[in-house]
């Protein structure tokens, strides 16, 4: 009799012994179907469904099993071969039937058209939202033309705390709009893909409309001729998580810190790098800890050779006193480096050639395209400079400590009750040290601090039909708490030097489609022109019809 291969052993095996009258036949069934399952994996090979290493692989995986159990079921030096019925064998080859599918259908190789294996580690995400908003401005606010001191006293020290409203181009029309008000229709929409790598590796691209100039808006104004919109990358990154609990990721990343719209718009995204840890403690309290850096501008560039960049550090826990009852709580100190402005001495402008004498002159300014309002800024220029346009720096260094915490409660689940609390203070605000550097005294006229509360009422997310929550919140927030370009653009349209509050509702009106409606009222603080009775304010209404995909 011929020698059985460890495949056609396997099968007998599992059949159970044969009689000796009985083996060649059995081993012509056994070979019968061997050469059908080569004969049928070299037809998946063929027709594409199956690689051949992966063929090659499941043959061995199945010789290298068999091998296995025939040496683990033979005694050394025995043969037991007996009579396997029909009804057995047809029993044992429908079950093999019933895995081998199982396996085909989980792994996806033995479908025609069936997806391949790595379209399967990937998944996709978005959003679209059309939006209906109005600005109405308070009509005793001082008009753009103003924002822009003259000289005090023939030396230049102009300075406010909004330059991009007033008549800086020097075309005679303002950049700005603090007086008429006006309703636009926008829209917003983003598209995100996920791979999952590995266990360890992922990465994330999302693109987004809007433009390279505003980071903290994906919007789009509608009214553009009919023309067509830009599509831009907003997020491209990669992750890697070495074990359970910490997280890296590079690139152009998601927000890494717990925070709210005080300190970070919701829409803005952070190019650098971060380190996360979340202990996997199954206790009541949780501790994290996320580190960052992210260069803002300028390290590669010969005129700012000390360049832009924040560094932060956050430590925090989540505290599970219950599912019902869970707080998590952050303190972030963050150091924005060099974005304080310096005054050009005079050596660096040639009155003569009226030019400036270095490359780097005017590289401290705080620039338009990056500031959005609020921070108390100066002009930088030499003071013998009395031709060039100006440029505006921050009167202010900035280290903010940013103490951010969120209790959910959940007692009448599905609807919970979500309360919040933010608090910022600007360590390196020093009044004495701003005259030095700018030659102006502040007085009372700046505030290093920021401050918010919020309530939440429903359900912590829309997701289904007749979802609903709806949130109040207060803000008051200081000229130099921080730097104004990052935090709620739609809050007084933007920056700081404001206080008032929000209101708004959310409603599932299909399921992944949502209605939201939103009035926010905000005035400035202390005057938006560093002159006193001069004032900003603006009421916002948006209603969003938005669904996600």
């Amino acid at each position: 009799m011929k020698k059985l291969s460890p495949i056609a052993l396997s099968l007998v095996l599992a059949f159970g012994a044969l009689p000796a009258s009985a083996a060649e036949d059995e081993y012509k069934s056994l070979e019968t179907l061997r050469q059908t399952t080569l004969s049928l994996i070299d037809v998946l090979v063929e027709s594409g469904v199956l690689t051949r290493e992966k063929a090659n692989a499941l043959m061995a995986q199945a010789e290298s099993r068999a091998a296995e159990r025939i040496a683990a079921e033979t005694p050394e030096g025995v043969v037991r071969v007996t009579y396997v019925p029909e009804s057995v064998r047809n029993d044992i080859r429908e079950q093999l039937k019933q895995e081998v599918m199982a396996q085909a259908r989980e792994e996806g190789w033995a479908t025609p058209n069936a997806m391949p294996e790595w379209a399967s580690r990937i998944s996709f995400e978005g959003d679209i939202r059309l939006r209906y908003q109005t600005d109405n401005f308070a009509s005793d606010n001082t008009a753009p033309r103003d924002y822009v001191l003259a000289a005090d006293q023939g030396s230049l020290a102009s300075a406010t705390r909004a330059p991009d409203y007033s008549l800086v181009d020097g075309n005679g029309v303002p950049t700005g709009n603090t007086l008429n008000d006006q309703a636009r229709w926008r829209v917003r929409a983003r598209l995100g893909v996920l791979a999952r790598i590995s266990g360890q590796v992922s990465a994330g691209l999302r693109l987004a409309t809007g433009n390279t100039g505003d980071r903290v808006s994906t919007n789009q104004t509608l009214g553009q001729n009919l023309n067509k919109y830009s599509f831009v990358v907003d997020r491209a990154y990669l992750r890697l998580t070495p074990n359970e609990s910490l997280t890296l990721t590079g690139g152009r990343i998601p927000n890494p810190w717990l925070s709210t719209d005080l300190m970070w718009d919701d829409d803005l995204n952070f190019e650098g790098v971060s380190a996360s840890w979340q202990s996997q403690s199954a206790g009541a309290l949780r501790p994290f800890a996320t580190v960052g850096y992210f260069p803002i501008k300028g390290e590669s560039e010969p005129t700012t050779p000390d360049g832009r960049s924040l560094v932060g550090v956050q430590l925090g826990a989540t505290w599970i006193r219950s599912p019902m009852n869970r707080m998590r709580v952050g303190l972030a100190a963050y150091e924005f480096r060099h974005f304080e402005g310096n005054r050009e001495p005079d050596s660096a402008y040639d009155t003569f050639s009226t030019k400036p004498v270095t490359a780097d002159y005017g590289s401290s300014q705080y620039e338009k395209g990056l500031r959005q309002k609020g921070n108390t800024l100066f002009a930088t220029n030499a003071s013998v400079d009395n031709n060039q346009a100006y440029y505006f720096g921050l009167a202010s260094k900035f280290r903010p400590l940013n103490l951010t915490g969120v209790w959910d409660l959940g007692y009448w689940d599905p609807v919970h009750v979500l309360l919040s609390a933010d608090y910022v203070i600007n360590t390196a605000f020093d009044r004495a040290e701003i005259r030095r550097r700018t030659g102006r005294d502040l007085g009372n006229a700046a505030s290093a601090t920021a401050w918010r509360l919020g309530v939440t009422v429903g359900m912590p997310s829309i997701k289904l039909r007749g979802d609903w929550n709806a949130y109040l919140v207060y803000k008051r927030i200081g000229s130099d708490a921080m730097p104004d370009a990052f935090n709620d653009s739609d809050f007084g349209l933007g920056g700081t030097n404001l206080k008032g509050y929000t209101l708004g509702f959310n409603w599932g009106w299909d399921d992944r489609t949502t209605l939201g409606l939103k009035y926010t009222s905000a005035d400035t603080i202390a005057s938006p022109t560093l002159v006193d009775g001069h004032k900003f304010g603006v009421d916002t209404l948006q209603l969003d019809l938005a669904v996600k995909f």
